[in-house]
């Protein structure tokens, strides 16, 4: 199998460093890639949202199958233009089309997707520019603190949780005012849901599904979850109140009617689907859908699944999942993310990267990274994800935590408190 992965960043790592232990695999390579994922397939110099140069590609490299790693893709439709040509009949594509993929480009999609399957999650208002009093109205009789939503994509920015009603009704006005350009021409005003987030992962052909390892990130970048909001400081993975019973709640409550729902209204799905949970009272709620994998969570789930990943991706893409039993290793894992000082507001690139090759008990995924005269340096606000296994989550965060300390650039920083609310 040639297999092509389209991103840039530690989950396209993540997912490049699992397929390439596949032994049905013939070529790999990943486009733009990173320099971590130029050490074990090729890079391509081609945009994720270039869908013309990509199926160039693909017929002069004979790709078998596509791994979509980003969501951006996937809402413009990257499945459909490659579903309406004839020569692409035999293609595999991990990735839903652009209906599917509305679950995760439209915030309001998603919410009126899950009242009507009967899906657990808050209840909401949509706002937009003509019902802005009646948003208002909602918004009065809500308890802080208020949640609001750009309804479309906005670079993991576009979610605002506020404790003051005048703040919020400052902030929806804005947003509706172009804040987060066209994503926020609809606002989802939720109610705020009280309890402890996590994460649920399934692969699904359309119909059945497997489901993933289960993990917990950390957004804040200042430690006790303080501070702004980033794309994830890290991950761990399983997570300790992730019980049986919990664990059947989910997939229940939610994995299951959402498939069902997939199917029901005729999605062209073949792909992860991510559930943002929200644990109330040992009561799962769905805060969002991703219909990808997450980064930093895909560096610390993948390294858990001991099944050959690709062969479990082509019966996906053959709808034969039903036939598939997950092998997982019965270790946990945990990934720091090391950033760019000032990340995730304005930080430098280009500084040199040293120490990597001093770490042993570890796996380095890099996200942000290039090459720059055979010097490794950043290249973005997350630069490296550092990924261990142990007998629990603590001792894989106390590897992750003795390989960061023997790595070095520049003004780089981490958050040494990840696991804190889980002891």
């Amino acid at each position: 199998m040639n297999v092509l992965i389209l991103g840039s960043g530690g989950r396209e790592h993540a997912l490049a460093y699992q397929i390439s232990k596949s032994n049905v695999l013939s070529k790999l390579f990943v486009a733009p890639g990173n320099a971590g994922t130029a050490q074990i397939a090729e890079n391509i110099k081609i945009s994720v949202n270039d869908f013309n140069a990509i199926s160039e590609f693909v017929i002069q490299n004979n790709i078998n199958i596509i791994v979509v790693g980003p969501e951006d893709p996937l809402v413009s439709g990257i499945v459909d233009f490659f579903r309406s040509k004839s020569e692409f009949n035999n293609l595999h594509i991990i990735g839903p089309d652009k209906l599917g993929a509305k679950l995760e480009g439209s915030k309001d999609f998603a919410k009126e997707f899950m009242f009507k399957y009967n899906i657990p999650t808050a209840s909401y208002f949509c706002a937009n520019s003509s019902n802005y009093k009646e948003a208002k109205n909602y918004l009065s009789k809500l308890n802080p603190p208020y949640v609001l939503k750009a309804d479309g994509l906005a670079a993991g920015k576009g979610v605002l949780i506020l404790n003051d009603y005048s703040e919020a009704i400052f902030e929806l006005k804005n947003i509706l005012d172009g804040k987060f350009g066209s994503a926020g021409n609809k606002v989802v005003i939720e109610e705020f849901l009280d309890g402890i987030e996590c994460s649920a992962f399934a692969l699904t052909d359309g119909e059945s599904y497997v489901i993933l390892p289960e993990a917990k990130d950390y957004k804040r970048i200042g430690e006790n979850n303080t501070g702004l909001n980033t794309g994830g400081m890290g991950a761990v993975s399983p997570v300790p109140f992730y019980n049986k019973d919990f664990a059947n709640k989910v997939e229940e409550r939610i994995i299951k009617p959402t498939i069902a729902g997939i199917k029901q209204e005729k999605m062209n799905y073949c792909g992860f689907v991510f559930f943002g949970l929200m644990n109330v009272s040992g009561n799962p709620y769905v805060i969002e859908y991703n219909v990808r994998m997450g980064d930093p969570e895909t560096e610390a789930v993948l390294p858990r699944i001991k099944s050959d990943f690709l062969e479990v991706l082509i019966n996906a893409a053959e709808k034969t999942l039903k036939n598939v039993n997950l092998e997982l290793a019965t270790d946990s894992t945990a990934t720091i993310i090391l950033v760019s000082g000032g990340y995730p507001g304005s930080y430098e690139k280009n500084k040199k990267i040293c120490g990597i090759d001093k770490v042993k008990d570890s796996i380095v995924f890099h996200s942000g990274t290039v090459i720059n005269e055979d010097c490794l340096v950043s290249a973005g606000g997350r630069v490296l994800a550092i990924s261990s296994y142990g007998k629990d989550i603590f001792e894989a965060l106390e590897k992750s935590y003795c390989s960061a300390k023997k790595i070095h650039f520049e003004n780089m920083y981490y958050r040494k408190d990840l696991g804190f609310d889980l002891k």
